[in-house]
């Protein structure tokens, strides 16, 4: 009976592990509530109770709940704008560098494109949690070309505006603080790193 519990206990921690990776929360948090959830669950064991009475009855609804507490709405939304402005700040950066100027041509279709994968990048993430290169990759390509052919087919590809050089270190300020945390984040839980 003991290790049917385990098996249980092994599997609640399984589907909480890949629901809290999939709404994009970070490895240390996820290490840290799989074991407060996993002494919770040997408590409940011990005290002669069954995994269902710490978890009840929908488990992914519990890895859910669960999340959205460790992560508000608020401080994600937040925190997704500032990874917008710094993707953005980036590709001024990076346009400008390569052009070897220190202006950055911006048109319809520029606006098009970024403002639908944005959109649709920042509700996936806000909804379901990080999308990863590939996923962003396929969004840009399914929706964004699209959008990008839309507007060209009916605000043609005129210039709208410049951006100069120093935009893209004011873009690039609001979200430095959570990229250096993701960074510090994703070293620390590095395979083979205590």
């Amino acid at each position: 009976m003991t290790d049917q519990r385990t098996v249980t206990n092994q599997q609640i921690l399984a589907v909480c592990r890949s629901n809290w990776e999939y709404r994009g929360i970070d490895d240390g948090s996820i290490r840290e509530m799989l074991d407060e959830l996993s002494a919770h669950l040997d408590d409940a064991v011990a005290a002669g109770r069954t995994p269902q009475d710490v978890v009840g009855s929908d488990v992914k609804e519990f890895a859910a709940s669960w999340a959205r507490a460790r992560a508000p709405f608020a401080r994600r939304l937040l925190r997704t704008a500032a990874m917008v402005c710094f993707v953005i700040g980036w590709l001024i950066l990076a346009t400008c560098l390569l052009r070897w100027t220190t202006e950055r041509a911006v048109s319809v279709n520029d606006v098009a494109f970024w403002t639908v994968v944005a959109a649709v990048t920042v509700a996936w993430e806000l909804r379901r949690g990080s999308l990863g290169l590939g996923r962003t990759l396929a969004v840009a390509l399914a929706v964004g070309l699209p959008a990008v052919l839309l507007s060209q087919w009916l605000g043609g590809d005129g210039e709208l505006f410049t951006l100069p050089l120093w935009a893209a270190p004011a873009l690039l300020l609001p979200g430095l603080p959570y990229a250096v945390a993701d960074a510090r984040s994703r070293k620390n839980t590095a395979p083979g790193v205590n």
